[in-house]
């Protein structure tokens, strides 16, 4: 019969203290202290000087090259690198979980600058489909126009583009902001769970269809409201959020944000699961 007494030899969790909480009820176990935040990193990160400069072709690479080479520059100190040619090339920038000035001269392909976490993005050009694709923290500024599913998935930061975006910007949005000097394409804000998304233009059809939460703020004419979504009164914090952000932005000089749309989640899907079997599968 297997010997079931506990080790006298403490766990790893257990000595750092993540057991001494008893968690009954609503409590929750604490493992981090607030007040240390600085001293959280990821695994292979570097410390970079953001004065420390350099350029980098990537012409003649594809994108696994780039990347690796990115990393590379950042593990000798540099904290801006310009990328020369980036020639429309797919997955460039990726997975950055550092600090960095990150300037693009050119255009991207699709997926650029995906699941980053800090880094200061300048694209001086256009982006293809899924640009910063579930990014973390950070800004991304795209000088001309974006493909379908921008931001997609995002959990926090800045993403803006100074042009139009296509279809599904912010699907599943999770988190940051998403600010646009254009148009947006058809289902923008699709499924969306919170954070914001700002249109100083005109969106397409089925604005905010299925959001669950978020704020969406558009300037111009909506092609249609998606299912469950709803228009909401602007109230002064909603404008004063604006006229920063826009400024910090550098973009719509001189909008008037208190003209625009809001729009929110109607809650109504909120309960789907509290429907009948043979109801779901007629929703479905």
């Amino acid at each position: 019969m297997a010997n079931l007494k506990t080790s006298a030899k403490k766990t790893k969790a257990q000595s750092m203290g993540m057991h001494t909480e008893v968690l009954t009820g609503k409590t929750q176990q604490k493992f981090f202290n607030p007040d240390e935040a600085e001293n959280f990193f990821y695994w292979g990160t570097h410390d970079v000087d953001f004065n420390k400069r350099t350029e980098l072709d990537v012409k003649d690479m594809d994108c696994k090259m780039a990347n690796d080479k990115i990393d590379r520059l950042m593990s000798e100190g540099y904290g801006t690198i310009v990328i020369k040619n980036p020639q429309g090339k797919h997955s460039l920038g990726v997975g950055i979980l550092n600090k960095l000035n990150l300037i693009f001269e050119g255009s991207l392909g699709y997926f650029g600058v995906g699941s980053i976490d800090g880094p200061i993005v300048k694209v001086n050009g256009r982006v293809g489909w899924s640009c910063a694709e579930n990014m973390m923290a950070g800004k991304v500024i795209v000088e001309k126009n974006a493909g379908s599913c921008f931001g997609a998935a995002i959990r926090g930061g800045d993403l803006i583009c100074k042009g139009s975006v296509g279809a599904r910007t912010g699907i599943d949005q999770k988190g940051g902001s998403i600010i646009v000097g254009g148009d947006a394409g058809a289902f923008t804000g699709f499924m969306m769970q919170r954070g914001r998304i700002v249109v100083l233009g005109d969106v397409g059809i089925n604005l905010g269809d299925s959001m669950y939460d978020g704020t969406i703020y558009v300037g111009g004419k909506i092609g249609s409201f998606g299912s469950d979504a709803v228009e909401a009164p602007m109230e002064k914090n909603d404008i004063d959020w604006l006229n920063r952000k826009l400024s910090v932005a550098e973009i719509g000089n001189n909008f008037d944000v208190s003209k625009m749309t809001k729009v929110v989640a109607g809650k109504k899907l909120w309960n789907y699961d509290a429907l009948e079997p043979t109801e779901k599968k007629g929703a479905i």
